[in-house]
């Protein structure tokens, strides 16, 4: 592809200011819904005063297809490195030959379409470009919407959380032509890694709740054994698929680490760090036993002073492992992600009597 002609794109006057566009062509609603195009012989359609406005929301599909056995997360994965930020824009197909031309035969006056990023085309200039072939405002000019050939038309997506990203603007061609079977021959074409850390935040693996022994109230100096069953915290895997495309990527998250933080400075843990690893059988710390309560956990806590009507709010915060694999081979890692949850903690002091 070749350069984008902003010359003739700031001649043209077309706005250049971000959207959070809400309209979108009917067949592409969002992942998961519909995703896919239907055929070629859809007549596509207009809607309000925009058409196909939806820039900011991928047609990539992410569906968990493996562990969370126990109850998923609500929230998603916090990548521990600070400094990690995945792609803010690539292009993905948007529509067939027939419903482009069918979407801008049926554009009424004031209607308008987004062919990237605050760049809105009316009819006319649709129809310049991609009925009449006038080469002025696209690279990639068709006759009579390529009706016909095999292919789609292409077009820029922003990443939702980073829609006013002055990054996006990296993807800076318009709506244009890729035949069937091929890829953009673009820095910000789609890969399986681009996937892969697109479905980085879908990850929803189980909550953080561990067992505790004593549960219901600690003791001053008595250490509080704490452990997470093997059976639930598994690997947990994702699929994303780029429909119209071969593009796929499976994210695996492993847990790999617990981490304790007590709520006071009044307490110990063990092991000291607070790191508890994973165990060979993929358990973490170990259950207590009848008899260990004056031995020191593998993982646990031990409070120095009582609580006084506020519980502790221990902090327990998996780490997980993240890697992929996709199309072609492709593989790779990702940032550790984190997932953190608290528990109410109440410490009980005894009292002794001295004859």
């Amino acid at each position: 592809m070749k350069p984008s002609r902003s010359t003739a794109l700031a001649t043209a006057a077309l706005s250049i200011t971000l959207l959070t566009p809400s309209i979108a062509f009917a067949w592409g609603e969002g992942p998961g819904e519909n995703a896919n195009p239907p055929g070629d012989h859809a007549e596509g359609s207009a809607s309000g005063s925009e058409l196909g406005a939806a820039v900011s929301r991928s047609r990539i599909v992410v569906k968990q297809t493996g562990g969370g056995t126990a109850k998923p997360s609500s929230g998603a994965l916090a990548a521990i490195d600070p400094n990690w930020k995945p792609p803010a824009c690539w292009y993905e197909p948007l529509a067939t030959p027939q419903q482009l031309k069918g979407a801008t035969e049926k554009m009424k006056k004031g209607d308008l379409f987004s062919v990237n990023f605050g760049r809105r085309w009316g009819k006319s200039l649709l129809v310049d470009a991609f009925d009449k072939g006038e080469p002025t405002f696209t690279d990639t000019p068709t006759k009579n919407y390529n009706v016909g050939k095999k292919g789609m038309f292409w077009r820029a997506v922003a990443r939702e959380d980073r829609a006013d990203d002055p990054e996006i603007l990296d993807c800076s061609e318009n709506l244009f032509w890729q035949d069937a079977g091929t890829l953009p021959d673009d820095p910000n074409a789609p890969t399986p890694e681009t996937l892969a850390e697109y479905a980085y935040n879908k990850i929803r693996v189980p909550e953080t709740e561990i067992e505790l022994k004593p549960q219901a109230k600690s003791t001053v100096n008595m250490p509080t054994w704490a452990w997470l069953d093997k059976a639930v915290f598994k690997d947990v895997t994702v699929r994303a698929d780029l429909p119209n495309t071969p593009l796929y990527a499976v994210t695996t998250a492993k847990p790999v680490a617990l981490h304790l933080e007590p709520g006071t400075p009044d307490a110990k843990t063990f092991p000291a760090s607070g790191d508890c690893p994973v165990n060979e059988d993929g358990s973490i710390g170990a259950p207590y036993t009848k008899g260990s309560s004056k031995q020191d956990p593998p993982c646990g806590i031990a409070y120095l002073r009582a609580t006084n009507g506020k519980p502790y709010q221990l902090k327990a915060s998996v780490t997980w492992e993240i890697s992929w694999q996709g199309t072609g081979g492709a593989k790779g890692d990702l940032p550790d992600g984190k997932f953190e949850t608290t528990q109410d903690m109440n410490v009980q002091e005894i009292q002794s009597i001295n004859r």
